[in-house]
């Protein structure tokens, strides 16, 4: 057991006090990045299995396998930060972890494999908490429930409670998660509730609070979530944090810049869409100046498109579902640079989620990105008729080649151009 004398405050910090201590069924925190709330989350539960020999703890994402790079870390560190590392055995492979004297478990489980989380069962005390992190993720409201039901039982103690905990950065106020538990008139009973910001992260450095306070300035939208942890108002449209305007060629610092370039295959009823724009991390601006945007185009036709451009030499990312057409343009017209993209679970909604933090500065001779700039909307939900947080498949060639070619940025692959081919 943690020693008495051993003060949680001094951990913790400012701004969660209530939430430690708070026994209420349903402990769940909306906040902003650098919240503090995973890693506070954390380090309440290190200390309180300790305190508590009868509880268990299972830990829920929605994909398992992001488990072990989050929520998993998260515990060692808390565990260490605590100085109660070598009371725990952690199972790597799992993963797992478990209190060496009493053999109370920590558990990981994803949504994605239901049937892991319904047949769950423990040795010692009770399966009594559980953590969904990053819950937001979790479209399905009836998974979430099921998954709830695991948290059942009694035992004959005092101090015995049952508790689920969700933290998660907010997305849209059409989320089951607002109407469930924040919303007066429709959240469930026995719920505690808040949101916090990075504002009440004391161990924040200057570098990361002014990242996060240029935010109103590129995209105050953005920022209300990021940086305020208030509920995203959708209103149909992805991107709000465009302008369009002429783009004057002293606006580009080609010795700063970076080119970024991406590519949509299409032939008979979808455009072949290119799209190329010009970098500015430290503003953090896109300025796209060129795109290419027509139908029935065979491989030899974009490849002579490509290189009529001038961008034959940069590296390009594009759909990689078009693999035989990228080793053709690669092998047999001349497109040495160009680049599969690369698609997972989420990629579409992160990558979008990049773009949201930069002002987008589209030149007006875009006619075609601008259109789909105006008509790229998220989803609406078939029974009430409100916005998902998945955007439509349609309206979004272009916005899918600009999303590819910001894996540049990540990859450090970016090249420039002469001032001849910069599309203004």
């Amino acid at each position: 057991m943690i020693e008495k004398r051993l003060s949680m405050n001094k951990f913790l910090g400012k701004g969660y006090n209530r939430f430690y201590h708070n026994r209420q069924f349903y402990r769940v925190v909306k906040g902003s990045r650098g919240s503090k709330k995973s890693k506070t989350t954390a380090l309440c539960y290190i200390h309180d299995l300790l305190k508590y020999k009868w509880a268990n703890l299972l830990v829920v994402r929605k994909f398992s396998n992001t488990n072990k790079q989050s929520t998993y870390t998260d515990l060692k560190w808390a565990a260490s930060r605590l100085g109660v590392y070598d009371k725990f055995k952690f199972n790597e492979s799992l993963p797992e972890i478990t209190v060496k004297e009493t053999g109370q478990k920590i558990l990981f489980r994803g949504l994605d494999d239901p049937l892991k989380i319904t047949s769950i069962s423990v040795d010692v005390g009770v399966l009594c908490w559980a953590w969904f992190e990053e819950v937001y993720q979790v479209d399905s409201m009836d998974d979430f429930d099921t998954t709830v039901e695991s948290i059942r039982g009694s035992y004959d103690s005092p101090n015995f409670y049952k508790q689920v905990t969700l933290t998660f950065n907010p997305w849209s106020e059409n989320h089951w998660l607002k109407r469930e538990f924040f919303d007066q008139d429709t959240r469930r009973k026995d719920v505690f509730s808040m949101t916090t910001t990075f504002r009440l992260n004391e161990w924040l450095d200057d570098q990361d609070k002014k990242r996060y306070l240029d935010l109103y300035r590129t995209n105050p939208r953005r920022a209300k979530i990021v940086c305020d942890g208030d509920w995203g108002v959708a209103e149909g449209l992805v991107y709000e944090n465009v302008e369009f305007r002429p783009i004057l060629e002293e606006e580009i610092d080609m010795k700063k810049y970076k080119l970024l370039i991406g590519l949509d295959f299409g032939f008979k009823h979808d455009p072949t869409a290119l799209i190329v724009s010009w970098l500015d991390e430290e503003k953090k601006r896109i300025y796209i100046v060129d795109e290419h945007y027509e139908q029935g185009m065979t491989t030899s036709e974009i490849g002579a498109m490509i290189r009529r451009k001038g961008y034959s030499k940069s590296t390009i990312i594009a759909d990689c579902a078009e693999g035989r057409l990228i080793y053709e343009l690669k092998h047999d017209h001349g497109i040495r640079r160009i680049q599969e993209s690369r698609k997972g679970k989420d990629s579409v909604n992160s990558g979008i989620s990049k773009l949201q933090d930069y002002q987008i500065i589209c030149s007006d001779k875009c006619t075609n990105a601008k259109e789909e700039f105006f008509s790229y909307a998220y989803k609406k939900d078939k029974v009430s008729g409100k916005y998902t947080n998945q955007p439509e498949d349609k309206d979004n060639h272009l916005m899918d080649a600009l999303r590819y070619s910001m894996q540049c940025v990540e990859t450090g692959k970016l090249k420039t151009i002469s001032k001849k081919a910069l599309g203004l």
